[in-house]
C-alpha cells in the first residue's frame, strides 16, 4: 500500500478506538475502512479482530486498573462469551467470500441505524457491587455473553454499543460502568476470535498490526476521557462519523 493509505487507515483507527472506548463501535469505522481498499471480506474480519483486540485490552485494562471493572463478578458472562465467539467465528469462516461480500455491508448499515437511532440512557448506580449481581443472574450473564459473543465472532459491527445496551438495561449500570463491562467482554470475544482466525490463515497481519498500535492509543485516550467525562460528549462525532460511514457503504457499488 502506498504511504496515504497507510496514514488514512492510521487515522481511521485512532479516532475508532477513541470512540470505542467511549461508546463502542470502533469496527463501524475500521470495517468499512478495510473493505474500501479492496480487502477480501474474509481478510477485513480477521483483520478487524487484530485491530480491535489492541484496543479492547488497552481499554480493559484502564477501567480494571481505575477500579471501574471487577473480572471475578463476571466469569460466567466472559465464559458464555468466549464459546459464542468461538462458534461465530468458525461459522463466519464456512460462508463463501460472495455471501460475506453482501452480508458485511449490510450488518454495518443495520448496526448504524440502531447506534444512530436516539436512546434514553437511564441514570442508575455507577458500580457493579456484589449484591447487585446476584448468582441467580448468571443464566442471563451466560446467555447474553453466549448471543452476544457469538454475532461478535461471526461479523460484529457495533458489538460494543451492543454491550453498553445490555450491561445498563439487564443489570442496571450506568454509563461509565457499562462501559468497563463492554470493553471487557468485547476484549475476550476479539481475543476469542483473534486466535480462531490466526489458525484458519485470515488475517493481515501487515495491516491488523499497523492499525492495531493506533487503535490503542486511541482507546487508551478514549477509556480515561469516558472515566473523566462520561460518555455524552462524544456522541453527536460518533454519529457523525458512523452516519458517513453507512452512506458510504450505501452508495458503494
Amino acid at each position: 500500500m502506498d504511504p496515504t493509505t497507510i496514514l488514512l487507515l492510521g487515522g481511521v483507527a485512532l479516532l475508532g478506538g477513541f470512540i470505542d472506548a467511549i461508546a463502542g463501535g470502533g469496527g463501524m469505522l475500521v470495517m468499512p475502512a478495510l473493505l474500501s481498499i479492496g480487502m477480501p471480506p474474509h481478510l477485513v474480519v480477521g483483520t478487524n479482530k487484530l485491530v480491535g483486540t489492541f484496543g479492547t485490552f488497552s481499554a480493559s485494562l484502564t477501567f480494571i486498573r481505575k477500579g471501574l471493572f471487577q473480572p471475578a463478578l463476571w466469569w460466567a458472562m466472559s465464559f458464555g462469551t468466549l464459546v459464542g465467539a468461538l462458534l461465530g467465528a468458525v461459522l463466519i469462516y464456512l460462508l463463501s467470500a460472495g455471501t460475506l461480500k453482501t452480508l458485511l455491508p449490510l450488518a454495518i448499515l443495520l448496526a448504524s441505524g440502531y447506534l444512530i437511532w436516539p436512546r434514553r440512557t437511564p441514570s442508575v448506580q455507577a458500580m457493579p457491587r456484589p449484591e447487585a449481581t446476584p448468582a441467580g443472574r448468571r443464566g442471563v450473564k451466560l446467555l447474553t455473553g453466549g448471543l452476544i459473543g457469538f454475532y461478535d465472532g461471526f461479523i460484529g459491527p457495533g458489538t460494543g454499543a451492543f454491550w453498553m445496551a445490555a450491561a445498563m438495561k439487564l443489570f442496571h449500570l450506568d454509563l461509565v460502568a457499562a462501559a468497563g463491562v463492554a470493553r471487557f467482554m468485547n476484549f475476550v470475544s476479539n481475543l476469542t476470535a483473534l486466535l480462531t482466525f490466526v489458525i484458519l490463515g485470515n488475517i493481515d497481519y501487515a495491516v491488523g498490526l499497523t492499525m492495531g498500535a493506533t487503535l490503542m492509543l486511541g482507546a487508551f485516550v478514549g477509556a480515561h476521557s469516558a472515566i473523566r467525562y462520561g460518555a455524552p460528549f462524544i456522541r453527536p462525532v460518533f454519529l457523525l462519523v458512523v452516519a458517513l460511514m453507512a452512506g458510504r457503504l450505501l452508495l458503494a457499488d
